[in-house]
């Protein structure tokens, strides 16, 4: 079995980003993940700096979505990992108590911008457990962020609502994520703003390129 070692940038603004899907059916093939291909579509469409994704599609296990975190942050070298599915109350829903076991700064924020998005659509969002944390080591850091398991629900979290003038209604969660990764040393990750626009303050704001 080969080790696995760290992705290498290709450019000083490629964002490493991991992909996790939690489900037990879709691990066991029972049925296809929706989870990963809404994640990669949806970053295709938003991120204008290059990126490299490395995909995990794993079982509702709390070791087992712990020691993938760990993997992804602390050997791949992941700037952002982004989960979907596990974050609600059924029994196998552990999806958050795994993410905190491994997460040294919560940021529950996050969590609270996805429920108050959701909660636009339908009450239950309520039930939803998501939560977020920077996980550090002595030489990398990085953001991990829970997301529903529904297609039409990563993206309207990630990307937020917006009226059908284009004013914004609510803010999607990946406005304050580029910024986040600069601010525990990642690479500089710009999206396109009729997408989901980024928000830095003006000191962060790097100059335009000529």
């Amino acid at each position: 079995m080969t080790t696995p070692t760290r992705i290498a940038r290709r450019h000083p603004d490629d964002l490493i980003i991991g992909l996790v899907s939690v489900s037990d059916r879709a691990a066991t093939g029972v049925y296809q993940d929706q989870g990963l291909p809404a994640l990669r579509e949806w970053l295709g469409t938003a991120l204008v700096s290059p990126w490299q994704a490395v995909d995990r599609l794993i079982p509702d296990e709390p070791a087992r979505i712990s020691e993938t975190l760990i993997e992804l942050v602390d050997i791949r070298g992941c700037d952002l990992v982004l989960t979907t599915g596990g974050t609600g109350p059924a029994r196998r829903d552990v999806t958050p108590e795994a993410t905190l076991a491994v997460g040294t700064k919560e940021m529950p924020g996050f969590g609270e911008q996805m429920r108050q998005i959701s909660l636009r659509f339908v009450p239950t969002a309520i039930l939803s457990r998501q939560v977020a944390v920077i996980r550090e080591t002595p030489s990398h850091a990085a953001l991990i962020v829970n997301l529903p398991g529904q297609p039409k629900s990563i993206r309207e979290t990630l990307e937020g609502l917006k009226g059908d003038d284009g004013t914004v209604i609510a803010p999607g969660i990946f406005a304050a994520i580029p910024y986040c990764i600069d601010l525990i040393g990642g690479p500089y990750a710009e999206t396109r703003p009729e997408i989901i626009d980024a928000f830095r303050p003006k000191s962060a704001r790097r100059a335009p390129q000529s």
